[in-house]
């Protein structure tokens, strides 16, 4: 009897809080590349929120995954971030955003569980304000087309 290959599964994971202004970069990211890529597509959009570990299943059954998020790298704020799987920190040094804490925690574990996805990228900007508010500030605003086109790069790769 042989083992069945699983299916590949590619994400775009959307993470942030719209309510605390640059905080929410991840999601608005994803709202603008799905409108920039339409329809068809063989990768899924994802609003992952501030969900943090309940993401866990989603990640470990990824095969691709392209994660939209603020970054602080403690760079210029509006500085664009993009990591691959090898510089995305999964326990210490470069916190990811308000709830870094969860969701690196979901990657260092399906990272110790053996299923971190095998194409891992991060895409992001460093924030500039993440007090409460609904719009982005203008420095991160002005860099979100950047972030969608680097995304659009990745998943080029990903074909």
């Amino acid at each position: 009897m042989s083992a069945e290959i699983p299916a590949e599964r590619k994400a775009v994971l959307g993470l942030g809080n719209l309510l605390n202004r640059d905080e929410g970069l991840g999601v608005r990211a994803l709202k603008l590349l799905d409108v920039r890529l339409g329809q068809p597509r063989d990768f899924e959009l994802l609003d992952g929120g501030v969900l943090g570990l309940n993401l866990l299943m989603i990640i470990e059954e990824c095969s691709h995954l392209l994660i939209l998020d603020a970054v602080n790298a403690g760079q210029l704020a509006g500085t664009v971030i993009e990591m691959s799987k090898e510089q995305i920190p999964l326990y210490t040094g470069i916190k990811l955003s308000q709830h870094q804490v969860s969701f690196q925690e979901v990657l260092a574990m399906a990272n110790l569980r053996g299923n971190l996805p095998a194409h891992l990228h991060l895409v992001g900007i460093q924030p500039k304000n993440v007090s409460l508010g609904l719009e982005l500030s203008p420095t991160v605003e002005r860099a979100l087309p950047e972030v969608v086109s680097r995304a659009c790069a990745v998943l080029k790769t990903w074909q």
